[in-house]
């Protein structure tokens, strides 16, 4: 158990909740995704340390997420933090362009139904969708991702409030990054 006067989770969901209150600190869906996949572009990402958008895997999913479901999903902003895409259904979609990186993906989308429940009282269902691949997965909020969007939160907090960054760590994913470069030279 946590104090709820120090907890994160808690100063973000007053903050959130209050229109006079400034945010402890900013959260994004994208910071989500880089929470799983390397918390030192997450740290990067909170420093505004701008990357090369035009790197093929930015450019590939930009062009994916352009195109799919167009004409059956409009884009909605909340409260100016979050921006999501909304299906004519009313379910709440992220696209992806591969379902490689799934599991970064659904914590984004879990983050998007945790702050609509949350923060404005709202409950949707979501879907994460791979047009490219064909796929289509249900996204619900349980108390069991509930907690693990918590986690995370707590997690990113650190990470982004942190002196410097992480320690460089080779993975898979580092030679399609987009930080690449700027990664490895620090």
């Amino acid at each position: 158990m946590t104090d709820s006067s120090t907890d994160p989770v808690d100063r973000f969901l007053d903050a959130a909740r209050d229109e006079t209150a400034e945010l402890p600190f900013r959260l994004t869906g994208v910071m989500f995704q880089y929470y799983v996949v390397c918390e030192r572009e997450l740290w990067f990402l909170s420093r505004d340390v701008e990357i090369d958008r035009d790197t093929p895997s930015i450019v590939r999913g930009s062009d994916v997420d352009d195109s799919a479901y167009s004409d059956k999903r409009r884009d909605v902003r909340v409260d100016g933090i979050i921006a999501i895409d909304v299906l004519d259904s009313g379910e709440i979609l992220e696209v992806k362009p591969s379902s490689s990186m799934t599991e970064p993906a659904r914590l984004q989308l879990l983050f998007y139904l945790w702050y609509l429940d949350r923060v404005t009282g709202v409950e949707k269902t979501g879907v994460l969708a791979h047009p490219t691949e064909k796929r289509r997965e249900t996204i619900e909020l349980t108390p069991e991702t509930s907690a693990e969007v918590e986690s995370a939160i707590r997690g990113i907090r650190e990470v982004v409030t942190a002196e410097s960054p992480p320690p460089a760590e080779e993975k898979p994913v580092c030679d399609s990054c987009a930080y690449h470069d700027f990664c490895w030279s620090c």
